[in-house]
């Protein structure tokens, strides 16, 4: 990888070409030098829409073909094509500040790093709720001793690539939810730190009504099952109390629209058990 960029930037994307070029944008106006774009559709209905967007905001950008399988097996053939020695991870829904990715490379160290993402304050009440979920997460796993997280969103994301390779996300999750916990779950056990960096900043801009942040969260209950199959653990009292915390902070709209969050989590937790039930898993 030498003779290749520094960087390397994977995002996967379906049918959303107007939030991925927003998103190409942001990286278009990266400081790290020697930053290589790669996009891959997971078998968009609207390729040429897709790839429309691709040429008119970022054109040196790579495109590789998904086969529609989901986000992790998306990234996994966004890794393999990487030419960087370090490789990083945002979605198409998210806007990267301009020092994200050289900020990210610059702490991993052989391991892994992750930043702080924020709901963009024009996505809404919903997407305000969601965002809140995940950082309280994030946040709760982080070790006061190392500096070192055991949860990260993989919007947020960096690795050197070798590693990412040898340790790829588990294509068994079909969608958006769990693959990430399970991928820093399994990071951990392979004795790599993930090293916590706040100034990497990337604003997301989530498409959230009610009814998408029910199906959302609907999909993280279902994904928390199978983390907890795989052999993760579940969210503990720490995670709760700050949970506790950072509701009374975001006021009532928000902190209610949690609360309704959570109980669409244990929804689809109850679902996926009756699923693996019925199907003998």
């Amino acid at each position: 990888m030498s003779d290749g960029p520094a960087l390397s930037v994977v995002v996967p994307t379906r049918d959303r070409p107007a939030a991925l070029a927003r998103c190409l944008g942001a990286l278009a106006r990266q400081t790290a030098p020697s930053l290589e774009v790669v996009v891959v559709d997971d078998a968009s209905d609207d390729a040429r829409a897709v790839r429309d967007a691709i040429a008119s905001a970022c054109p040196t950008a790579r495109v590789v073909a998904g086969a529609g399988r989901g986000p992790a097996a998306a990234r996994n053939l966004g890794v393999r094509a990487a030419r960087g020695a370090i490789v990083c991870f945002t979605d198409d829904d998210c806007h990267p500040d301009p020092e994200w990715a050289e900020r990210l490379a610059a702490a991993c160290d052989g391991g892994a790093a992750a930043g702080t993402t924020l709901a963009d304050p024009a996505a809404g009440r919903c997407a305000a709720a969601a965002q809140l979920l995940t950082q309280v997460l994030q946040v709760a796993s982080l070790r006061k001793d190392s500096g070192s997280l055991g949860f990260a969103p993989t919007c947020n994301l960096a690795c050197a690539t070798d590693l990412a390779r040898a340790l790829a996300f588990d294509e068994s999750f079909p969608v958006a939810a769990g693959e990430d916990r399970d991928w820093c779950a399994r990071l951990a056990q392979a004795g790599a730190r993930l090293h916590y960096v706040p100034a990497a900043t990337v604003v997301h801009r989530p498409q959230l009504g009610l009814r998408g942040l029910l199906r959302q969260q609907c999909r993280y209950g279902r994904g928390a099952v199978r983390f907890r199959r795989a052999g993760g653990g579940l969210a503990g009292a720490a995670y709760h109390a700050q949970l506790a915390r950072e509701c009374a902070r975001a006021g009532p709209g928000v902190a209610g629209l949690v609360v309704v969050a959570q109980a669409a989590v244990a929804a689809g937790a109850v679902r996926e058990l009756a699923a693996r039930r019925s199907s003998g898993r």
